[in-house]
């Protein structure tokens, strides 16, 4: 597509107001909306930002947004275009339906808007929706979502991202480079009794764009930037017959590293990825429609840019170490969807396998003296299966003139398998003045493979047009088998061994209740229960290998509007959460860089949020969100023998704010200035639970304008635009760390141009 569009979304719908299931389309929208480069928010530390500096940075970011506008031209003048903010459907409940009609707290981020704001992973997304942060390391794998304050380790999330309606049950898996994505939602609370186990946070759905069935259509997108990054991403998609389409995406991408080694005078981070995705749609008849995806990624990164925190913040992006190791990752994944729409009742089927390998050699000790490596390879294997049934929207159930009933009901199975083999070199003499020879710990060794099978039912009674009464409940039942060794080589001390079998039954229930007050305003509130699976450690101290299911229940209320004959839409929500056997992913004691789950006790979460968006006029958009949370311990909590009593939860902000605009002005007919200011702000976080370190409040601002002519547009970027300092990950390293904690630099002021061209 050549030219930014803030187009008008078609929707089909129905005699009776429904909805019916055709995919979102955005009006001038071609495939590849989303191929501009990963530009990762940027970074630094240590700066402490108020409000006064915040309001001046956004109000700066204003106003080199509008000065794209100006006066609007008198050829939209003239035409009169009605400026409403589109609707959204979304699958936040598997089946689709209208954002503003349910229930549940949500931010939808279309391809328009992806593509907008330069979206390359799920994480830059994620900046629009409150409450939603992500902690990220240098390494890909590591990237786990925190909802909320509700958040664990990437081995078993209590935030889980679905790719199609697949499940990515490690989070290893999850934060890939995006090709070919219409939509990601971010759905806030348990979900549990819809979707099951680790969802009592939330999910991030993310979902492909269909092949065209109509034209063929295409985008190829090369930015280039400082710090040498390079990346290009191209897409192809159209009829290969009349009931046959096609679609083809790939990337590359590269970056040199943000932080240098003192030591070598190299830098320690840089990145190269390869991606692609192919989907084949096959729609034998208007009932039946059947749609193959397959993606995968490879990625060869360099080493952790981890080093002591105090020294991080005396000296930015600088480390020292007499090792520089690498991480590589390769992930492939295939989903098979089959869905009949019958009169009254639809059937919908996921066929979802992931693989994903992953191996990490590093310099354990992080200094300049030759201690310790570490060479970590994961790997697994995941294959699930749903089938569901559900009222067809053409035709819900009625049981009385003034009464609707819908529904849906499904099963669900998996299957898991995940190996780890994970070994630390240690130095001769590092551990024992009578070990005069390097020795290896295989820490650990094993498997673990998990099976489960799940039950589960939604429905919605609507009384007259005006209450919604929706309740789900869901059934799950899950066996894990453990097969775990910590040995030494050669063996100068005894190994250990771990043979264990468990299996977990858990019910989640859920309610919400909503009011239409009118066509435009709606109030709900809502209860339900979420559950994280329990498991075992590959590695922990002793009598901790086993970890107990994590249990909350959560009550909401909000409202959802809108209003300005439809150029306004505010949704705000209040909400609490009471945890118990809540799990944290803690360091293990003299084992530097290893972690393990263990039930601390239990938690409560209280807060607020508020979205608002609104077309302030043709070509002008005005977005902002703001989330409060206050997530502490609950009396009696310890964690490795130490009381947190009231302390607060780890990596979770008090508040969060994100608030921007988003311009277009047509110079003349195909040809096009865009432009787009955005500025985010995050409050102080704990890295431990026992809050013995943190990071304070920062803001960062991000810009991007270009112009457009037929089908090119060339555009600059700017990220972090004022070269904020700040460190979002860090973690106790006791022992090796001067400061007792490494961490990492958030990513630098990066900034460049991008070429796109369409057909």
């Amino acid at each position: 597509m050549s030219q930014r569009h803030h187009g008008v979304v078609h929707r089909h719908e129905l005699s009776n107001g429904i909805p019916d299931r055709q995919p979102l389309c955005v009006s001038g929208h071609r495939r590849g909306n989303q191929g501009h480069r990963q530009n990762s928010l940027c970074c630094s530390h240590g700066v402490n930002y108020n409000r006064r500096m915040h309001f001046q940075m956004f109000v700066t970011t204003l106003g080199i947004a509008l000065s794209f506008v100006g006066q609007a031209p008198q050829a939209l003048q003239a035409a009169a275009p009605v400026v409403v903010l589109p609707d959204v459907n979304v699958h936040a409940q598997k089946e689709p339906a209208k954002a503003q009609t349910l229930p549940i707290s949500l931010t939808a981020i279309t391809a328009d808007m992806l593509q907008r704001a330069g979206v390359m992973i799920v994480s830059d997304a994620a900046l629009q929706a409150p409450n939603v942060v992500f902690t990220e390391f240098t390494a890909r794998k590591l990237s786990n979502a925190r909802f909320r304050g509700v958040g664990s380790s990437p081995a078993n999330p209590a935030v889980t991202t679905f790719f199609d309606g697949v499940p990515q049950l490690n989070a290893n898996a999850s934060s890939v480079e995006l090709l070919d994505v219409d939509q990601i939602e971010f759905v806030r609370g348990p979900q549990s009794a819809l979707y099951g186990r680790n969802t009592l946070g939330g999910l991030v759905n993310v979902l492909s764009m269909r092949p065209s069935l109509s034209s063929w259509t295409g985008r190829v997108v090369a930015p280039l930037g400082n710090f040498n990054s390079r990346d290009i991403r191209a897409s192809v998609s159209g009829p290969l017959a009349p009931t046959v389409g096609l679609s083809l995406a790939f990337g590359h991408g590269e970056r040199d590293g943000f932080s240098t080694n003192q030591v070598t005078g190299r830098t320690v981070d840089d990145r190269s990825a390869s991606f692609g995705k192919a989907q084949l749609l096959w729609t034998p008849s208007a009932q039946w429609e059947t749609r193959l995806i397959v993606s995968g990624e490879r990625s060869r990164d360099s080493d952790y840019a981890l080093s002591d925190l105090a020294g991080l913040r005396a000296n930015p992006f600088s480390v020292a170490r007499d090792f520089e190791g690498r991480q590589d990752r390769d992930v492939t994944s295939g989903t098979l969807h089959a869905r009949r729409e019958g009169a009254r009742v639809s059937l919908t089927s996921t066929t979802g396998l992931v693989r994903w390998k992953t191996q990490d050699v590093t310099d354990l000790d992080y200094s300049p003296m030759p201690f310790i490596t570490r060479d970590n390879t994961e790997e697994a294997t995941q294959f699930s299966q749903e089938i569901r049934l559900a009222s067809a929207v053409a035709a819900p159930m009625r049981l009385s003139d003034s009464t609707i009933f819908t529904w849906q009901v499904g099963a669900f199975g998996f299957k898991h398998n995940y190996e780890q083999d994970a070994f630390n070199t240690y130095a001769a003499f590092l551990v024992s003045q009578f070990i005069p020879f390097p020795i290896t710990e295989h820490s650990p060794q094993g498997t673990i493979k998990d099976f489960g099978l799940a039950a589960f039912g939604h429905s919605t009674l609507t009384f007259n047009n005006r209450v919604d009464l929706t309740l789900g409940v869901r059934a799950d039942r899950e066996r894990k088998t453990a097969d775990l060794r910590v040995f030494v080589v050669p063996e100068v001390a005894p190994g250990t061994s771990l043979k264990a079998e468990k299996t977990w039954t858990n019910i989640s229930p859920s309610a919400a209740l909503t009011y239409r007050v009118n066509d435009n305003h709606r109030l709900y509130a809502s209860a339900s229960r979420g559950f994280k699976a329990g498991g075992f450690n590959p590695v922990a101290p002793p009598s901790s290998n086993t970890y107990n299911e994590e249990q909350t229940w959560n009550g909401e209320v909000g409202v959802k509007t809108t209003w300005a004959n439809g150029r306004v839409r505010t949704n705000a929500a209040l909400f609490t959460i009471d945890w118990t056997d809540l799990q944290l992913n803690l360091p293990i004691p003299n084992a530097p860089g290893q972690f393990y789950i263990s039930n601390v006790g239990g938690a409560t979460s209280r807060g607020l949020e508020v979205e608002v968006a609104a077309r302030a006029a043709a070509g002008v958009n005005v977005f902002g969100a703001v989330g409060y949370t206050r997530a502490r311990f609950s009396d009696g909590s310890t964690s490795s023998g130490v009381d947190v009593s009231d302390n607060l939860v780890p990596f979770t902000p008090d508040v969060t704010v994100s608030a921007g605009i988003d311009v277009s002005r047509s110079l003349r007919p195909n040809v096009q200035l865009f432009g787009r200011a955005e500025v985010v702000r995050h409050g102080a976080i704990q890295y431990d639970d026992a809050n013995s370190a943190g990071q304070k409040a920062y803001a960062l601002v991000n810009m991007r304008a270009g112009v457009s002519v037929l089908k090119i547009s060339v555009e600059g970027f700017i990220k972090n635009a004022f070269d904020t300092r700040y460190i979002p990950a860090a973690f106790a390293f006791p022992g090796l760390a001067p400061s007792g904690f490494i961490g990492e630099m958030g990513r630098p002021r990066t900034f460049g141009v991008s070429l796109s061209v369409g057909f």
